[in-house]
């Protein structure tokens, strides 16, 4: 029997999960949590065989509870469960020792292969966030300071707005801007704050 730890703040996700995990004669939801610090503390006491693990959450971001987990357990074995496809998430997760990354639009299909898979010691990406992150490796990233300036102006704020809440030049603002069009392949400044949300590089 597979027991699993879900980790998402909705009830009615949590709800569906245990549907679908009901309708399988391997495994069983073992415990619920809301939020990262109460998923690292039942993962210390309970010790599950898989985690799943929402990204979104108040309070402590799936991310570093998946971090906390991994430094408790190195064998711990967690899938994310986002809305976001962006791949700069998914390579965040992944680097922070997450085994699978699961939309969740494709909970009732891909579940319990994908649970399947990691417990046995696999890993599970869907194909098309795969794709995505094949594509972007080659990448040059974005810098702190380049995600700092577009995280302001995605929130509608000018050069020099910008430039005064960051404590540098309205010049170097510009130059920033410059480099993060050509990174993100953008057309403009619309266009950079788009790209970057979709792929996770920055949320709203």
């Amino acid at each position: 029997m597979i027991r699993v730890l879900v980790v998402d703040n909705h009830p009615l996700l949590r709800e569906g999960i245990a549907a679908v995990l009901g309708t399988q004669p391997d495994m069983r939801v073992q415990a619920e949590a809301t939020e990262g610090r109460e998923a690292v503390d039942l993962y210390d006491s309970l010790r599950p065989d898989v985690v799943l693990m929402d990204l979104q959450m108040p309070g402590m971001d799936g991310i570093s509870a998946i971090r906390a987990i991994r430094e408790q357990d190195p064998a711990a074995r967690i899938v994310v469960l986002t809305t976001y496809q962006g791949d700069v998430q998914c390579l965040c997760a992944l680097r922070a020792g997450a085994r699978g990354y699961l939309l969740k639009s494709m909970l009732r299909r891909e579940l319990a292969d994908t649970i399947r898979v990691v417990h046995a010691g696999g890993r599970r990406v869907p194909p098309e966030i795969a794709d995505s992150l094949a594509e972007q490796l080659g990448d040059d990233g974005l810098s702190a300071r380049e995600v700092d300036v577009l995280r302001q102006v995605a929130e509608g704020y000018a050069n020099k707005c910008v430039a005064r809440t960051l404590g540098i030049s309205e010049e170097t603002v510009k130059a920033h801007m410059k480099s993060i069009l050509s990174k993100l392949a953008a057309n403009d400044r619309t266009h950079a704050v788009t790209i970057a949300i979709k792929r996770g590089i920055i949320q709203l």
